[in-house]
């Protein structure tokens, strides 16, 4: 076998591809119901590409490290194509270690990386002995899937680097949202639209709702897909225009609030939302509460079926390695800072909680669990 070429020569083909043409599919993570195929085009990836380059200042400059499995929208977009249209470097993991990790970034000098809050919460496990030199980084992102404000500013300390969160979804090529790298960051909160996004709040009637006021999530911009592979139906009801203001807007079925100054904050999912006795309760809120706890590394809450209220609340909840905690002390964390309503008539402390391929937590397997 010969050697490969080390040196370009000859040119390249005019690319015979249009804006419009097919560019991805990728399939949802199936957290809320089966996979559905979104299919993505050229216009889309270029339009969230450089959207993102342009809210991280992206530049020739920066080293990017991948480590999140390819498969996945953020993986491809954020720490694959926006750095390379932006010239930057973009080193490839072949999989996730909390001290090899580590020490590729010392390796590779990487300025940025992209995780999901599993990554964060393996990496807040070490040692202080094996943070090894993360000088390098002038940022981090966290995305595809909540994270406690706690996990975020215990990160952002340890590691000397800000932390920013995003929020999106793989129907509107990935982010949407994103806490700003030079402007004010308000943790708790997934930050404002990006560049070239329109991100508001809708209530059922189509209306926009207003500042303060909790709504359905709603998204437009070049970055919204084209639809579901074969589901037309589920397209329409996901990308809506009559009866709306402007039209054209991607439902989330993600429920916010977006603040005076546009910065959005996730309550939950509009499909997770436990109804008890009549009353709704976000799942998000419960969990909020039980991650500000010092030993609780996760949370997660779930509705189960109740004879008298049709469902009431129960948590699951994982530790740090070596933490202690009792449920009675989590029972009484719930008491001083939720409604009566609201407190988990269960909480069950697991040495982990179970996750999906793209490193959310799987909700559907702990329902079936608690069976």
């Amino acid at each position: 076998m010969g050697e490969l070429n080390a040196s370009p020569f000859g040119s390249l083909p005019v690319p015979d591809t249009c804006p419009d043409d097919l560019a991805l599919l990728i399939y949802t993570s199936g957290s809320t119901g089966r996979p559905k195929g979104v299919m993505l085009d050229h216009a889309n990836l270029a339009a969230m590409a450089a959207s993102i380059g342009e809210a991280t200042k992206l530049g020739p400059d920066d080293s990017c490290l991948l480590v999140l499995p390819l498969f996945h929208v953020n993986a491809i977009l954020v720490s694959c194509l926006a750095p390379m249209m932006a010239g930057a470097q973009v080193t490839i993991l072949p999989r996730f270690g909390p001290d090899t990790f580590l020490a590729a970034v010392s390796k590779y000098r990487a300025t940025y990386f992209s995780a999901v809050p599993a990554i964060y919460a393996r990496l807040a496990e070490l040692p202080a002995e094996q943070l090894g030199d993360t000088s390098s980084v002038r940022f981090a992102v966290c995305g595809a899937a909540p994270v406690s404000k706690e996990l975020l500013c215990r990160s952002g300390s340890r590691f000397g680097f800000p932390i920013i969160e995003g929020y999106g979804l793989t129907e509107g090529t990935c982010a949407s949202t994103i806490n700003p790298l030079g402007g004010e960051r308000k943790p708790g909160t997934v930050g404002v639209a990006l560049p070239g996004q329109r991100v508001a709040t809708m209530r059922p009637d189509g209306s926009l709702a207003a500042a303060g006021e909790p709504g359905e999530v709603v998204i437009k911009g070049p970055n919204v897909m084209r639809g579901y592979l074969g589901l037309p139906e589920a397209t329409a009801e996901a990308v809506r225009g009559e009866g709306e203001v402007g039209g054209g807007w991607l439902h989330t079925g993600d429920v916010g609030v977006l603040d005076d100054d546009g910065y959005l904050t996730i309550v939950d999912r509009i499909k997770d939302m436990i109804i008890r006795g009549g009353e709704n309760i976000y799942p998000k809120e419960i969990e909020s509460v039980l991650a500000r706890h010092d030993a609780v590394l996760r949370a997660a809450v779930i509705g189960v079926p109740h004879e008298i209220y049709g469902e009431v609340p129960v948590a699951y909840v994982a530790t740090y390695p070596g933490a202690s905690v009792t449920v009675d002390d989590l029972q009484a964390l719930c008491r001083a800072n939720l409604t009566k309503i609201k407190i988990p008539t269960a909480i069950h402390i697991v040495a982990e909680l179970p996750r999906n391929a793209v490193g959310k937590i799987d909700k559907p397997a702990l329902r079936a669990s608690s069976r």
